[in-house]
């Protein structure tokens, strides 16, 4: 079977700062002579693996596993509820854990009547699927000494063994087993119903005969036994030297993990799995290369754990883009033959359409070289994606024709703007912010539905964000403050913060000492630059002192090194924001988006989510950031849930026309499970709010059917 294997590494640069100029030794890609693209090409017909017919249908009555089956494509074949009649929809039951507040994320299951889910109060409950009543409840922290506050934090499994039915379930290093009739553990499973997780785990697995396959939470894949909990296999996501891919790091850090699920095509014994970016986030220079296997869809033989492909989207993340949602696996058709594929969404908005065998590209899909530069230490890697089938369904670079356009908005980002680093695959520098799209996706963890016609419905993100990295290895000011401190925390502190860390456009102050001397900081204070403004009312009691303090120079003898630090560190997760909190950008903020796999083309996009205050201004629908994500239905329907505010809507799965909505209790939190019990068709999803939202948290589960018709 056929791997990809990565692009050779840049050669490394030598970076230093002598004053405030930045030297790179290694010239850019664009000097070494190298093609502007690079394609890997599309499958040949002859080499496409024919489709063979599984898994045929969707989701019926049950959901026996978190993302709706082993496919992950959260596709139900009830038709009970229609585009026509879906306006009639009404709460049948709303559920109420009453164990606390929290940000529940999984996926809830359903099997004969009976749902099963986590709860805030880091419970598992068996909830009666057709009146919403509690039959049982069960801590796992009465079998674990240290259970991790987010039991089934992204995924339940639903197995019906020979020896009766197990529930599975991750918490923490733990994956627990317990028996879904009486929420009690299985004693023969591992330790009194747990066995130990080496790199933890959160994500819902996939069964293959008595293999049960778990992706780790900081990284590796496992083959657990079913019945036993005997780890049976381990495939190592950053590969130590000596095997496959591991010449592809300088040092193995962190990182290459599985953030959203996996799935399992059981008529053929594959397991899907897609990870995320190395880590630390920004900081590439402690794991030089292309740093397989991050970044990647990666296909395992189910049984034993050998690598049988992988594909890299992404080499040298350092922008933190993860692959952060479950594959899905989909049959299209190519060159008018049905195909077996796997596809997958990701960060960047990219979708990646792989052959499920041979993981060869169904579409060109094709790398462009980047002329962007690192941090100091740091490489890039020449190329990078940029497909143009099947097509993005969200931006990738913020450019100025992103800036907002509303009156007085735009000049108070534009300042911003002209000092920072943005367009495709942006440059980090010292101390400059990065102006980027997809942190919070593009896709996200929630990933996307596909149904049984090669479409694919997927919640994306369109939020700006400014990211500014910095030295830290400043030493404390001391106590009490100099007279150099004072006069910044009365007339510096406004721009750059009490901690140094930078507010606004303004950068850090923290590490200047390693890229500016004292006669550029003094014409900085008396000409201004870019947005700071001068300051000539300073006199030199005033600057001397405070120059001093900015440059450690105010520290005792012995505290401050004047070597070059490698301790680096970032001014936090910034989103960028207009006056009145809005994302700093044209809309839409938010969308849902239907993409035909079968000619790569979108079908739709819409905005997903609605600011109701500026609605009323005039201002056309906006869409939200959204986390929670979509389900389609054989009758034609999408459900989607996730946006801040605090609604699940449907949708005409051909034109995107939203036909359908309902105020929930707290915002949705995972994608919408649909399922049947007692003869109805019911749309269950968790609104627990909080999370990466920081809207209320709650604990509500609310359910959806038609009215019933007395007889």
């Amino acid at each position: 079977m056929r791997s990809w294997t990565p692009l050779p590494l840049a050669a490394l640069a030598v970076s230093f700062f002598s004053g405030s100029a930045q030297l790179r030794a290694a010239p850019p890609a664009a000097q070494n002579g190298l093609p502007p693209f690079h394609v890997i090409p599309a499958a040949t017909p002859e080499s496409l693996t024919p489709a063979n017919g599984w898994p045929g249908k969707g989701m019926g009555a049950n959901w026996p596993r978190s993302l709706g089956g082993p496919t992950s494509n959260r596709f139900s074949e009830l038709t009970q509820i229609t585009p026509a009649n879906v306006g009639q929809l009404q709460v049948a039951w709303t559920y109420r854990a009453k164990d606390g507040n929290g940000n529940i994320q999984c996926n809830p299951i359903v099997v004969d009547g009976v749902l099963y889910t986590p709860t805030p109060g880091n419970h598992i409950a068996a909830i009666d699927a057709a009146t919403g009543i509690e039959r049982w409840r069960f801590s796992p922290a009465s079998i674990l000494e240290k259970a991790s506050h987010s039991p089934a934090r992204r995924g339940l499994l639903y197995w019906n063994g020979e020896e009766g039915p197990r529930l599975f379930f991750g918490d923490g290093n733990w994956l627990v087993a317990i028996d879904p009739r009486n929420g009690q553990p299985i004693p023969s499973f591992g330790n009194g119903g747990k066995t130990p997780v080496p790199q933890g785990t959160t994500t819902v697995g996939a069964v293959f005969k008595n293999v049960l396959v778990l992706a780790g939470y900081g990284g590796d894949v496992y083959g657990f036994d079913l019945k036993s909990g005997k780890n049976l296999w381990t495939f190592a996501t950053r590969p130590p030297a000596g095997e496959y891919g591991g010449d592809t790091w300088s040092r193995r850090e962190a990182g290459a993990n599985c953030w959203g699920g996996i799935a399992l095509d059981e008529s053929r014994g594959i397991a899907y799995i897609a990870t995320g970016s190395p880590k630390p986030n920004y900081f590439g220079m402690g794991h030089l290369g292309d740093n397989l296997f991050s970044n990647c869809v990666l296909a395992l033989d189910a049984l034993t754990g050998k690598r049988l492909w992988h594909f890299q989207e992404l080499r040298h993340d350092v922008w933190d883009w993860d692959i952060p949602a479950p594959p899905n696996l989909v049959t299209v058709e190519r060159h008018g033959r049905k195909v077996d594929a796997v596809a997958q969404v990701t960060k960047l908005g990219n979708t990646l359409l792989l052959d499920r065998v041979t993981g060869l590209p169904l579409y060109d899909f094709r790398l462009q070289r980047i002329d962007t530069h690192a941090l100091p230490g740091d490489t890039m890697a020449p190329y990078q994606p940029a497909p143009e089938l099947p097509e993005p369904f969200a931006r990738q670079a913020y450019t100025e024709k992103d800036l907002p356009t509303l009156p007085g908005v735009r000049d108070l980002i534009l300042p911003l703007f002209q000092r920072a680093n943005h367009g495709p695959f942006p440059s980090l520098d010292e101390a400059r912010p990065t102006l980027m799209f997809n942190i919070h996706g593009g896709a996200e963890w929630t990933g996307a539905a596909a149904d049984n016609r090669g479409r694919l419905y997927v919640t994306s993100n369109e939020i700006p964000w400014a990211i500014t990295c910095f030295r830290d290895d400043d030493p404390d000011p001391v106590k009490p403050p100099t007279a150099g401190e004072q006069v910044y925390q009365s007339i510096c502190v406004a721009c750059h913060g009490a901690d140094r860390r930078g507010i606004g456009h303004a950068p850090p102050l923290r590490g200047v000492r390693h890229r500016m001397g004292e006669e550029e900081i003094r014409a900085i204070l008396k000409n201004g630059r870019n947005g700071m403004p001068a300051l000539p009312f300073l006199t030199e009691e005033q600057i001397r002192p405070l120059i001093d303090f900015i440059l450690c120079k105010d520290r005792p003898e012995g505290t401050v090194s004047a070597k070059k630090s490698n301790s680096w560190t970032f001014g936090g997760f910034k989103k960028l924001l207009d006056a009145r909190g809005y994302p700093a950008c044209t809309p839409p903020w938010g969308t849902l988006n239907c993409i035909d796999l079968n000619t790569g083309k979108k079908v739709w996009s819409v905005p997903f989510g609605e600011y109701a205050e500026l609605t009323k201004e005039g201002v056309p629908v906006t869409g939200q950031e959204n986390f929670g994500g979509a389900t389609v239905t054989a009758s034609g329907l999408v459900f989607a849930t996730g946006t801040r505010d605090q609604k699940i809507r449907a949708y005409d799965s051909d034109s995107g026309r939203e036909i359908w909505s309902h105020e929930l209790p707290f915002s949705g939190t995972a994608a919408p499970t649909v399922y049947e019990a007692g003869g109805r068709q019911f749309v269950v999803v968790p609104a627990t709010g909080g999370g990466k939202l920081s809207t209320p948290a709650g604990d509500a589960w609310v359910a959806f059917a038609l009215p019933q018709v007395s007889r």
